[in-house]
């Protein structure tokens, strides 16, 4: 399975723009009296809910030997987002596209090269990739059999995993659906790292 950001209720998601604007104004985390007030309620536990969800989903990390040990994962890597995928077309791509923020709970190579691609259709669900997820790409123009690639093939850019049959290097997708491309023309533009679920 990808490694992937699990997506965020609405209340969790309000609750975290709470915590980064508490933090990039006063230099540290909210307290759980201050969330709590933000939440409107004079249950501590409830504050502290909230805390460990948002921990476990991997966009805050807390310290637990520091007073106000929390630190917002979610802003510290961003990937350019280059345009869409599909299978059997282009790469097309977004107009005013922004930056993509990346949790550190998936590991980029300082070394590396990342951007990424918003998917359009259903041909890699049963990977857990699915329509509208923002996949994050590692560039490099080789890769292994068994990766899942960025592969620019005669008929356009697609998300597959590289494979090896009779000899002949095919494009294989993860839905039954959907047929493997063996394709005449190749070449490698990346190789899949993880993904950000439904564009958040």
């Amino acid at each position: 399975m990808p490694m992937s950001v699990k997506p965020l209720t609405n209340r969790q998601k309000e609750t975290l723009d709470f915590i980064n604007s508490f933090i990039d104004a006063k230099g540290y985390s909210p307290s759980l009296k201050e969330l709590a007030e933000f939440l409107q309620t004079q249950n501590l536990s409830t504050a502290q809910y909230f805390f460990k969800e948002l921990e476990k989903k991997g966009y805050l990390k807390r310290d637990p030997h520091k007073n106000r040990g929390i630190t917002a994962t979610t802003q510290k890597q961003t990937v350019p987002l280059l345009g869409y995928i599909a299978a059997g077309a282009p790469i097309e791509p977004i107009e005013d596209s922004e930056p993509v923020q990346v949790p550190t709970t998936i590991k980029l190579n300082k070394n590396g090269s990342y951007y990424a691609l918003k998917v359009k259709g259903d041909s890699m669900i049963d990977m857990g990739i699915l329509d509208d997820d923002v996949v994050l790409i590692k560039h490099q123009m080789t890769a292994n059999p068994g990766d899942v690639v960025v592969g620019i093939t005669e008929n356009g850019a697609t998300l597959k995993i590289l494979g090896n049959e009779n000899g002949r290097i095919v494009l294989k997708p993860r839905n039954q659906k959907y047929d493997t491309i063996v394709p005449t023309q190749l070449e490698i533009r990346g190789v899949f790292v993880g993904l950000v679920r439904g564009g958040n």
